[in-house]
């Protein structure tokens, strides 16, 4: 079924582009070279999203483009990607913009954020409002040499693993935890001292008591790492990540050897990996939380409103600062919002109510 969706996908494209089966097999052959800085996983939409991709793109193509995607370190490091591509030594990636906060604070609005739109939300940003122009403009003035393209879409993750219940803000005073980005600086301002310590070390960090909780994924990712082995609190809404885009990115020297054919072919199976991501992340998470709870005797656990308001307060600071610091973070950050606010009357009225389970 798949196999059909995709082929039916194409034959759209290519009538609505009216391209020709010939022409595609006159094109020069491509070969995207895609170092990952995620490993590449079935069912599980941050490594699912490039191997769809590549099944489009090869399909499509008739064999003119051909992707091979290399697992994290097997060609660059993850947190190299973006400068490989860019300089040539690589001619594509798949990796996050968040990455490269520390260059580019603007750079998490195009990853994730907290207290951010839902997933097909931030979709919209992206494709129909100021995203994807605000993105590669991001990049350019910079002076990176590479087209970005969504990659991935993904739901909210949970909003952090503990080893003890989290009932009142104090509890946060003392406590060491796993929190990237600028969830970090707000878990920082409730009294946490925070760590960034990549995907592979958590699980021995935990185990070890070199953190006493952490943040990562949603629940079809924190599975594969083992978290319920070890903390057993596991706590949502993820306040601090309610959705996420990740990127493929191509350096634009190949991207302009490509024929307008090749071109289009990309940009559709990137938006088609886009919809087939954003689909699994809805649906992969739920039986996981089950499982957790009857299998491993996680207790999963919602935020009370108090504490949900402390965390937008403290955001609010955090993006308060990081406005005066930086002209670029505050011009997305206001663009956004306005976004959020021109669909806010729809998304209240024509919607109906989430039904939340006790």
């Amino acid at each position: 079924m798949k196999r059909t969706l995709l082929a039916t996908l194409f034959v759209f494209a290519f009538a609505a582009l009216a391209i020709s089966p010939n022409q595609v097999l006159a094109e020069k052959k491509v070969i995207l070279k895609i170092p990952s800085a995620f490993p590449i996983l079935n069912d599980v939409s941050l490594g699912e999203g490039p191997l769809f991709f590549k099944k489009g793109v090869e399909a499509a193509s008739n064999g003119s483009i051909i992707v091979k995607i290399y697992e994290p370190g097997k060609l660059v490091p993850p947190f190299q990607i973006h400068e490989a591509v860019s300089s040539g030594k690589v001619n594509a990636g798949y990796t996050g913009p968040a990455y490269l906060a520390g260059k580019i604070p603007a750079a998490v609005f195009f990853s994730t954020f907290p207290f951010g739109p839902p997933p097909e939300l931030f979709m919209g940003w992206f494709y129909r409002g100021n995203g994807m122009k605000l993105y590669q403009e991001m990049y350019d003035k910079a002076g990176y040499n590479f087209k970005g393209f969504p990659l991935t879409f993904m739901g909210p993750e949970t909003s952090g693993w503990f080893k003890k219940p989290i009932k009142s803000p104090e509890d946060f005073k003392g406590l060491t935890v796993r929190f990237a980005g600028l969830a970090g600086k707000v878990m920082r301002k409730l009294g946490c001292s925070v760590s960034n310590i990549p995907g592979s070390e958590v699980f021995s960090s935990l185990e070890k008591g070199a953190i006493d909780g952490t943040e990562y994924g949603p629940p079809a990712v924190d599975r594969l790492l083992h978290f319920y082995k070890i903390v057993k609190y596991n706590y949502f809404p993820g306040w601090h990540q309610p959705s996420s885009m990740e990127e493929l990115i191509i350096n634009k020297k190949t991207w302009n050897s490509m024929s307008k054919t090749q071109q289009s072919i990309i940009e559709l199976a990137a938006y088609a990996a886009n919809t087939h991501t954003l689909a699994m992340t809805t649906t992969n998470q739920a039986k996981i939380v089950k499982k957790n709870a009857e299998n491993y005797g996680v207790k999963n656990i919602k935020w009370s409103d108090e504490m949900l308001g402390l965390f937008y307060k403290t955001w609010l600071e955090v993006v308060k600062e990081e406005s005066a610091k930086d002209p670029g973070f505050k011009k997305v950050w206001d663009d956004i919002q306005a976004f959020a606010a021109e669909q806010a009357t729809w998304q209240s009225m024509g919607y109906l109510p989430r039904v939340m389970n006790k």
